[in-house]
């Protein structure tokens, strides 16, 4: 390259660099977006509404969730990689994105190539949970011994196929030598509606999304994939009790950047959600969800991502799970 090539080049380097210099020394100035990549009504929505309400209060600007569902969560994670670096646009993705790689022949993103992980924001236990109208069972032992004598009879809601909660119903009939029919939504929210409403009979969600609903008494809990039980639901067995010690799901969601997003944003970004997880609206929102306060961020989140892309990969190969 001469040298005049190369003068030419920095130059231009450094026109795009800057106006994203001088938006990072005043950020925000303007409304923040969160792309959630889920119709309203799961867990992801659960979760990132009160934080992004409490991120607002902090950052005296709107902080906007805005809901993009679609192929499992590809879609929105697709346009959040696409969107301008300049800190206006980050992206709550989930467990979901560490299977994707998988089970997606083609993905038009990359979790490592086009974001920059910022931190883990919550991580729950998923939960088997049945209508209890449909599935009139008192416990797991119970379900357990209706579903083998019922091969197929029953179905599983999931948020699409390719997510967690698919491949963790897929990892519950490899484990139990058992068979649920499938039935993939666009999301966990509608097909937590469609679980109330007994158009589908056990769903393997994230305790999050379903909290409320169990509370309320319109699904029944009947395990909790996990080694310890959780504080919201003390009552709940875990899979270690119930004789399933292999059968250990989470559901996390967690925060990026598109790539390029200057450092100071970043920095600044992580801070506030630090602040944020120290107030008590917080701490006992989260904690009524069933969540601990996570303290995953950087470089340590995206470690994290990668232990779980390369676990999802093995549950999916074993599972055949592979989409167009």
């Amino acid at each position: 390259m001469s040298p005049q090539s190369f003068r030419r080049r920095s130059l231009v380097t450094l026109a795009v660099a800057l106006p994203f210099a001088a938006r990072a020394d005043s950020w925000p100035s303007r409304p923040v977006s969160v792309v959630v990549p889920f119709p309203p009504g799961g867990g992801l929505d659960t979760f990132m509404r009160p934080m992004a309400a409490a991120l607002g209060r902090q950052l005296s600007t709107q902080v906007l969730v805005d809901n993009r569902g679609g192929a499992g969560g590809n879609v929105g994670a697709g346009f959040a990689a696409k969107s301008a670096p300049d800190g206006y646009t980050w992206l709550m993705g989930a467990v979901h994105h560490a299977i994707a790689p998988a089970v997606y022949p083609k993905l038009d993103y990359g979790l490592r190539d086009d974001f920059i992980p910022v931190a883990l924001l919550v991580r729950v236990p998923q939960v088997l949970v049945v209508n209890p109208q449909k599935v009139p069972v008192a416990d797991f032992k119970e379900f357990l011994a209706y579903v083998r004598s019922h091969p197929g009879k029953l179905n599983f809601g999931s948020a699409g196929n390719g997510t967690s909660h698919h491949l963790a119903g897929e990892l519950f009939k490899q484990q139990t030598k058992t068979f649920i029919t499938h039935i993939p939504y666009r999301g966990a929210g509608p097909a937590l509606q469609d679980l109330v409403a007994g158009q589908v009979d056990v769903m393997f969600d994230g305790l999050g999304s379903s909290a409320g609903h169990i509370r309320a008494g319109r699904i029944k809990p009947l395990v909790m994939a996990s080694p310890q039980r959780s504080p919201a639901f003390p009552d709940v067995p875990t899979t270690v009790e119930v004789g399933l010690p292999g059968y250990q799901v989470s559901t996390w969601y967690g925060l990026w950047a598109p790539r390029g997003t200057p450092p100071d944003v970043v920095a600044r970004m992580t801070k506030e959600i630090g602040l944020a997880f120290a107030t008590k609206e917080i701490k006992d929102m989260w904690a009524s969800l069933g969540s601990e306060i996570p303290t995953l961020t950087g470089p340590a989140f995206g470690d994290f991502v990668a232990t779980e892309v390369e676990r999802w990969a093995l549950v999916a190969k074993a599972a055949g799970a592979k989409l167009d």
